[in-house]
């Protein structure tokens, strides 16, 4: 499965700091528990990541002439 391929696949997504000095990223579903723990530097650039993504999305979408989302 590549990042492009849909899936029917339901998860639950938590993100939070753990008492180990760690920022973990909790995925739950189905059969599934996985944690991921990052120090602080990988998660701010996984968050990076995320930011870039969602900029990439958002423009490709006004190209097309899709309505903005308002931001939150």
């Amino acid at each position: 499965m590549s990042i492009n391929s849909q899936s029917e696949i339901a998860a639950n997504l938590q993100v939070g700091p753990t008492d180990q000095g760690m920022v973990r990223i909790y995925i739950e579903a189905e059969g599934v528990d996985l944690p991921l723990d990052f120090d602080a530097d990988e998660a701010t650039e996984i968050a990076e990541e995320l930011l870039a993504a969602a900029e990439t999305v958002r423009r490709a979408g006004s190209q097309k002439g899709a309505p903005k989302k308002p931001r939150r």
